[in-house]
């Protein structure tokens, strides 16, 4: 049978693994984007899993005037567990130690007043990662949860951190799509998407897989849209030159011993939208100072 194509050998497509395009594609108020998120999440969690909602945790993908630079979707299954899905196309080395912070963060939140321990749902931390690898195996993808190593128990794993790692996709990526797992199909739409040498097999993969077909319908209609794609290039190219602009000036008063030029980089840092947290892994201030320098 003759597979669909979805994309046309020409089609100049816009680079899901930019954070702010992945989180346009899976963040639109539509049927498709919401059936191509429950689909990337039932992939990587490897169980059928609906998303219902989507956190209100920031201004909205179309508003780029007050947004912070923040592009995580948080978001509730029909059965009420949480999912923080990310695409970070450069982590940096602290990536691990950053994921199981949050994933603590999300499962704490969850209001335990007047119920038991037991009622606490199960918590997931998706990141998939791009130009960089973190783990030195050769796996693609992981599973982390709590557990003893020595005896191999596990605490039951209510909170959960997935990785999938696109550099190291070479191996998967010549597999016959039939013998490719849903992760793997994932992975292999994100990282070749935009390979014009890869665009058939791309097509295949949208074709077996109907969450990849409607994600990739929504890509493709902003591909098309010339304001909706210089809008989010520019935005994307904004946000990378103030992270530059933010770690130059930090390296310089670093190095000229003046801790008044790293609480300036923190303020403007905090002026461009960052948040507390983002103005604490790239200055090193400690949380209290960054709050006072917010209020100043």
């Amino acid at each position: 049978m003759t597979t669909k194509k979805l994309f046309d050998d020409s089609e100049d497509l816009i680079d899901i693994r930019k954070d702010n395009i992945f989180k346009a594609v899976f963040t639109k108020d539509t049927h498709e984007s919401r059936k191509a998120l429950s689909g990337l999440v039932s992939a990587i969690v490897g169980m059928e899993m609906e998303v219902l909602d989507i956190m209100a945790n920031e201004p909205a993908p179309e508003n780029t005037r007050d947004r912070q630079i923040r592009f995580d979707i948080n978001c509730k299954t029909a059965n009420g567990e949480k999912v923080n899905v990310e695409m970070c196309l450069n982590p940096n080395n602290f990536e691990p130690v950053r994921l199981e912070f949050h994933v603590a963060r999300l499962f704490a939140a969850q209001d335990i007043m007047g119920k038991s321990f037991n009622d606490l749902k199960r918590t997931y931390q998706i990141a998939i990662l791009g130009n960089k690898t973190c783990f030195p195996d050769g796996d693609f993808f992981h599973r982390f949860e709590y557990h003893d190593p020595v005896r191999n128990v596990s605490l039951g794993g209510r909170t959960q951190i997935f990785t999938v790692e696109l550099a190291k996709l070479g191996e998967i990526a010549k597999k016959s799509v039939d013998q490719m797992g849903n992760a793997e199909r994932w992975a292999v739409f994100f990282e070749y998407l935009t390979d014009p040498a890869m665009r058939a097999k791309i097509n295949e993969i949208a074709g077996s897989e109907e969450g990849i077909a409607m994600a990739g319908g929504v890509l493709l209609n902003i591909s098309r849209n010339e304001i909706e794609r210089a809008r989010l290039e520019s935005e994307y190219k904004a946000k990378i030159d103030i992270q530059a602009r933010i770690v130059d000036a930090t390296r310089e008063g670093i190095q000229e011993g003046r801790r008044e030029g790293v609480e300036q980089t923190a303020r403007n840092a905090l002026s461009e939208g960052f948040s507390l947290e983002q103005v604490h892994k790239i200055t090193g201030l400690d949380m209290q100072t960054i709050r006072t320098l917010q209020g100043q």
